[in-house]
């Protein structure tokens, strides 16, 4: 790390496509001093999406671009840096996280993983070409934009069947590219047998994409017979790939908990097995991956983040005291003998206050503190002794009991 430039923030966000740059919206407006490091362009992948027909407030669709851009607004009006670079290394255990590229290092109480992931690709020629210019990766984003028109897709798992059937809603017609013999797919056998059944779905069996052909938008997919090698040429409108997805997170393998896939694991707060590291948007284990869910991710992390960064400088304030002992009362406000036995802490502050800090802890929305301070069992009195909890009181809470164990 010698020689690089380190910069301070609270908080560094790793990504910038609509769930990085929603938990970015939600730090910036906490004031928390927030960071953005996107390798390429905001937006991820939504900017290869021609039209985003299913996201809310836009009735009439919206490009992923054009959606994006206004992400990457409101983010800067709450004064989110932007740094368009790639990670390098990443060091997130212990109080300060220490996110590193080429030439800095950024250093940040918490960090919020956004890397999100890419579709698996045919790698056929003229593919990049046609990137958000016709080829697509969501079907339920588009679907309603297919009205009437001809469709290919790539692949025959559950999700490449599963869009083909609902593509057929809008579609007059959605022709399927299946490398296996006839009849043969990677899907479960309800869905196959569904999508044989569908008079809208053309199969073609035994073949790849041989390469794209078109202008300035697709206009065909030329197919290769696996078996023959002859050349198959489907005029469409737009082509579907749904042959996998690969998270970006091999930056992060052996640091945080993965599935075998790739995912990152968290849970519904969006927090990783390490403290104040959260993932979110495609990037983790999730059920449906889409723009809308990405948002609901982002929003989660941005609240919990701030929480996280709130609680760890109310720790210190409970425990890096060291002019006198401590007294902290846990307790959840909704229940009444708790309220109770907080009035007779409150008394016994008016008398002791010279001799003993005191703080009040209510689990009620975060049990954040309760939990650093080693709490389970809630009521309790936390004793903090030369910066540190020497006992918890959970059964006998009472002037008393925290007196003796002051001594």
């Amino acid at each position: 790390m010698g020689g690089k430039k380190v910069e301070e923030y609270d908080v560094v966000i790793i990504g910038g496509g609509a769930a990085g740059m929603t938990a970015a919206i939600y730090a910036g407006r906490a004031r928390l001093n927030t960071l953005i490091i996107e390798q390429a362009l905001v937006g991820g992948l939504a900017t290869n999406t021609n039209e985003i027909q299913n996201y809310p407030g836009f009735p009439e669709g919206v490009t992923g671009k054009g959606l994006m851009e206004l992400f990457y607004q409101q983010a800067k009006k709450f004064n989110v840096k932007f740094k368009f670079t790639d990670v390098r290394k990443v060091h997130l255990k212990g109080e300060i996280k220490k996110v590193e590229t080429f030439r800095n290092i950024y250093e940040a109480k918490a960090v919020i993983i956004a890397s999100g992931g890419r579709p698996r690709m045919t790698g056929a020629d003229k593919e990049q070409d046609y990137l958000g210019k016709g080829i697509a990766f969501c079907a339920t984003c588009d679907a309603t934009a297919k009205k009437g028109k001809i469709v290919v897709v790539i692949g025959s798992g559950d999700t490449a069947i599963e869009e083909s059937i609902f593509l057929t809603k809008f579609a007059d017609k959605v022709v399927v590219s299946v490398i296996h013999d006839k009849e043969k797919m990677d899907c479960n056998e309800l869905t196959k047998e569904a999508a044989l059944k569908n008079s809208k779905i053309e199969f073609k069996w035994n073949t790849e994409v041989d390469h794209f052909k078109g202008g300035e938008q697709l206009k065909a997919v030329v197919l290769k017979n696996l078996k023959t090698g002859e050349l198959i040429t489907i005029d469409c409108h737009t082509c579907f790939e749904f042959i996998g997805y690969i998270p970006n997170t091999d930056l992060f393998k052996g640091v945080i908990n993965i599935t075998e896939k790739g995912y990152i694991v968290t849970n519904e707060k969006m927090e990783t097995n390490i403290e104040g590291v959260y993932a979110i948007g495609d990037v983790r284990e999730k059920y449906l991956r889409q723009v809308a869910t990405c948002v609901g991710d982002g929003a989660t992390a941005g609240v919990e983040v701030e929480k996280y960064i709130a609680e760890s400088e109310a720790f210190k304030s409970l425990i890096t005291k060291k002019d006198r002992p401590g007294i902290a009362y846990v307790f959840n406000a909704i229940e009444p003998e708790q309220r109770n036995l907080l009035v007779e802490i409150e008394k016994m502050e008016e008398t002791y206050k010279k001799q003993f800090y005191f703080n009040k802890i209510d689990i009620y929305k975060s049990k954040g503190l309760a939990n650093r301070l080693g709490i389970k069992k809630i009521p309790a009195v936390a004793i903090i002794k030369y910066g540190k909890v020497s006992c918890i009181i959970t059964e006998d809470i009472s002037r008393g009991s925290i007196l003796k164990a002051l001594e």
